[in-house]
C-alpha cells in the first residue's frame, strides 16, 4: 500500500508539517521578541519561556498520552492548533516579558496535548503494517527537517522582513493546519479498557527505573539537554552581543546545529545496521562532551570567530543526533510489546524534565554570571551524564538490538492491545 496515497494520512501528515514548522520558526522569532524586550537579559526571558514549555510538557504530555483515545480526536485536535494559532498571533502584540510567559505556558500546553493525540490517531487511518511502519519513519523525517529547515527558512525571511512577520506566518500555519485535521476523516477511538491514567504514566517510570539500558538513556537525555540548551538558549546573546551579528544571523547560527544534526540522522540508518545502538550514543555523548568543551573554550579564550561558532554548533547537532535517533530502537528493544506504550510517554517526559534542568541554567546563569561559567556549568553536567550513563548501561546489558531485554519489566496490559497504544505514547 502507497502511504500517501491515504488522504487522510496525506492530510494529516501535512498538517504535522506545517504545525512542525510553525513550531520551530515561532522558536526563532521568540529569541528575537525575548532580545528586544530585554537586551542583554534576553537569556533570562529565553530561559525562563521554554522553561514553562518544559514543564507543561512534563505535566501534560502524560496526562494527555493516556486519555488521547479517550476523547472525541478531530475536534480536540482542531481546538488544540486554533488556541496555538491564537496565541502565536498574540506574540508581537506584547509589550511586558511577563506576557510572554503567560502566552507561552498556554502555547505549550496545547503542543503537549497535541503531540500524542495525534499520533495516537495514526495508526487507526493507516492500518497496513507495512505502510505503518514508514508513516512512524515520516513522521521522524519532518521532525529532522524541521529543525534544519526551520531556521533556514527564518533567516531567508528576516531578510526581508521584522521577526514579528514570522509570529503572523506561523499562525497562518496553525489555522491551516486545522483545517486539514478538519478535512481528514478521523474514527473516535474504541472504549477504554479501564486502566487508569496515571498508572499508565507511572509504569514507564517503573520501566525506565528496573532496565539498565534505559537508566542510561535517561542519564543520556542529561547530556543532550546540557549541550543542547547552549544553542536553543544562548545563541540569540551570543550572536547578537559578541559576535556583533543580526536577526538573520541568529537563525543562520541554529541552522548550523540543524546541519549537523540533519547529516547524522541521514547517515545513521546504516551505521546502525553495523553496529549496535550503546556504542552509536555513547559515541554522541562524547561528541557532546567535546562540543560543550569547545563552546568553553570559544568564551573563555577568547576565540569569538564565526567559523569556529558554527563549527562548534554543528558539533553540537551531530551529538545529539548521535544519541536521539536510536533511542526509539533501544526503548522498543528492551521491553515487552505492550510495555512499549508506557515506555515511550516516560521517556518523552523524561527528556523533557532534563531541559527542564538545563534551560534555566543556561538563561539565568548565562545573563547574571556570563557565558564561560555557564558553559562550564553546562559542559559539567554532559560529562557526569556522560560517565552516568556508562556506569549505568554496562556493554553487556543490552545494546537496543536484538531479542527483549531479560531485565525488561513485564507488560503489564492485556495482551489484546493493539499498536494503535503505541503511537499515543511514541
Amino acid at each position: 500500500m502507497r502511504l500517501f496515497a491515504i488522504r487522510d494520512y496525506r492530510h494529516l501528515f501535512g498538517a504535522q508539517v506545517i504545525a512542525l514548522f510553525g513550531t520551530g520558526l515561532t522558536t526563532v522569532a521568540l529569541g528575537l521578541l525575548a532580545y528586544d524586550l530585554a537586551g542583554p537579559r534576553a537569556g533570562i526571558v529565553l530561559g525562563t519561556a521554554l522553561t514553562i514549555k518544559m514543564v507543561m510538557y512534563v505535566l501534560i504530555a502524560p496526562v494527555a498520552a493516556a486519555y488521547a483515545g479517550r476523547l472525541p480526536r478531530r475536534t480536540f485536535l482542531f481546538l488544540l492548533d486554533a488556541v496555538r494559532g491564537a496565541v502565536v498571533l498574540a506574540l508581537p502584540l506584547v509589550t511586558e516579558v511577563w506576557h510572554i510567559y503567560i502566552l507561552i505556558g498556554l502555547l505549550q500546553a496545547a503542543s503537549a496535548a497535541f503531540t500524542p493525540t495525534f499520533q495516537a490517531v495514526i495508526p487507526d487511518i493507516v492500518t497496513d503494517e507495512s505502510a505503518y511502519t514508514r508513516a512512524l519513519s515520516a513522521s521522524q523525517v519532518a521532525y529532522t527537517m524541521e529543525s534544519l529547515l526551520s531556521p533556514v527558512l527564518a533567516a531567508v525571511a528576516l531578510t526581508l522582513m521584522s521577526f514579528n512577520w514570522l509570529f503572523l506566518g506561523t499562525s497562518a500555519g496553525f489555522l491551516i493546519s486545522a483545517l486539514l485535521v478538519l478535512s481528514t476523516r478521523i474514527p473516535d477511538a474504541p472504549p477504554s479498557t479501564g486502566t487508569k491514567a496515571w498508572d499508565t504514566a507511572a509504569a514507564g517510570i517503573v520501566t525506565f527505573i528496573r532496565t539498565p539500558q534505559l537508566r542510561g538513556i535517561m542519564a543520556l537525555n542529561l547530556v543532550v539537554a546540557a549541550a543542547g540548551s547552549i544553542v536553543v538558549v544562548n545563541t540569540v546573546n551570543y550572536v547578537r552581543d559578541v559576535l556583533g551579528g543580526s536577526q538573520s544571523d541568529v537563525a543562520w547560527m541554529l541552522a548550523a546545529s540543524g546541519t549537523g544534526t540533519l547529516l547524522a540522522a541521514l547517515a545513521l540508518p546504516r551505521v546502525l545496521d553495523r553496529i549496535d545502538a550503546r556504542t552509536v550514543m555513547m559515541t554522541g555523548a562524547g561528541v557532546l562532551v567535546g562540543g560543550t568543551a569547545s563552546a568553553v573554550t570559544l568564551t573563555a579564550a577568547g576565540l569569538t570567530t564565526w567559523t569556529g561558532t558554527a563549527t562548534t554548533w554543528a558539533l553540537i547537532g551531530i551529538g545529539m543526533a548521535l544519541i536521539i535517533t536510536p533511542t526509539g530502537k533501544v526503548l522498543r528493544a528492551s521491553v515487552g510489546r505492550n510495555a512499549i506504550p508506557e515506555t515511550f510517554a516516560a521517556q518523552f517526559s523524561l527528556s523533557h524534565l532534563a531541559w527542564l534542568i538545563t534551560y534555566p541554567v543556561a538563561g539565568w546563569l548565562g545573563t547574571n554570571a556570563g557565558l564561560p561559567l555557564t558553559w562550564s556549568v553546562l559542559a559539567i553536567l554532559a560529562a557526569t551524564g556522560t560517565l552516568t550513563a556508562l556506569r549505568l548501561w554496562p556493554s553487556h546489558d543490552g545494546h537496543g538490538q536484538g531479542p527483549v531485554s531479560r531485565t525488561a519489566t513485564p507488560a503489564r496490559h492485556a495482551p489484546g492491545k493493539d499498536r494503535s497504544t503505541l503511537a499515543r505514547a511514541a
